[in-house]
């Protein structure tokens, strides 16, 4: 069975998305009640929300709507990695008061759609200091270009559990390899870092990949890394736009079909257990 530990919900009569209007083919209502009804036909049993960068003044709203949605009978959703804006000063109070909740796993503040600096702010760096100790986790997403500056601030807080979403976002359309290549490998050497197998059909050429055009990528992460600093996700419904939950799961059991049965339950769902505390 897979934990799903990316997945999005998108719900525009609830919440407001400012990003949407720039993405077309994702500027559309995506629902748990579509989702739930493939992922138990793909074999996850259980998932955790990623933010989806809702209008700022939403944020504790986004929360508390899949709070709500995850109190249905039978329902996936274990818990949420919620936003935040880590170079504001309110973060210190709002750190408390999630602190507070457990349904609240960790922490997301996308960095490849604000400036490249906006991590290096004295503020953002001691907020992110600020969870040492918590148990909440921070999830990275970063382009390779940026994959620096992520780890120095990685090794200002050596005891905050990171994760590198999307396998570090390698650009596979264009064939940019070295640079991702290099990044993953020394991101890799800290060891408050795991690594998100999640999506990555997204970042192919939708029309003509296929296994073994992700594979070079997928099996770097797992010797970089190593079984114990793996975890999967769908980025559902960003994997649409490269085939789709059903096409991503088929693939993710393709890539590891050589590999142990322990091997495989660790990046499927031991390791999100361990990390995030899930039943």
């Amino acid at each position: 069975m897979l934990i799903d530990t990316h997945l999005h919900l998108i719900n525009k009569s609830k919440l407001n998305y400012p990003w949407l209007s720039g993405v077309p083919a994702l500027n559309q209502d995506f629902l748990y009640s579509t989702y739930a009804t493939e992922a138990r036909r793909c074999g996850i049993d259980a998932a955790l929300h990623m933010e989806v960068d809702v209008y700022p003044g939403e944020i504790q709203r986004e929360t508390d709507v899949v709070r709500e949605l995850s109190q249905g009978d039978g329902n996936l959703i274990r818990g949420v990695i919620a936003s935040c804006r880590p170079e504001e000063e309110g973060f210190a109070a709002y750190l408390e008061r999630q602190v507070a909740d457990p349904f609240v796993k960790g922490f997301r503040r996308v960095l490849h759609v604000v400036p490249d600096d906006l991590s290096e702010g004295a503020l953002f760096r001691e907020n992110i200091k600020r969870m040492s100790g918590t148990g909440l986790t921070f999830d990275l997403c970063v382009l390779p270009h940026q994959m620096t500056r992520a780890m120095a601030l990685v090794d200002l807080a050596p005891d905050v559990q990171f994760v590198l979403d999307h396998c570090g976002v390698p650009a596979i359309s264009s064939g940019a390899y070295d640079v991702w290549n290099d990044g993953i490998r020394d991101m890799a050497k800290r060891p408050n870092v795991i690594c998100k197998v999640s999506g990555i059909v997204a970042y192919a050429d939708a029309g003509t990949w296929d296994v073994e055009t992700l594979r070079p990528y997928v099996e770097h992460v797992t010797s970089s890394f190593g079984w114990d600093r793996l975890v999967w996700g769908s980025d559902w419904p960003v994997c649409t736009l490269g085939g789709g939950l059903s096409t991503w799961v088929a693939t993710t059991h393709a890539l590891f079909s050589a590999n142990s049965e322990s091997e495989r339950t660790k990046v499927f769902s031991g390791n999100a257990r361990k990390l995030w505390n899930l039943a």
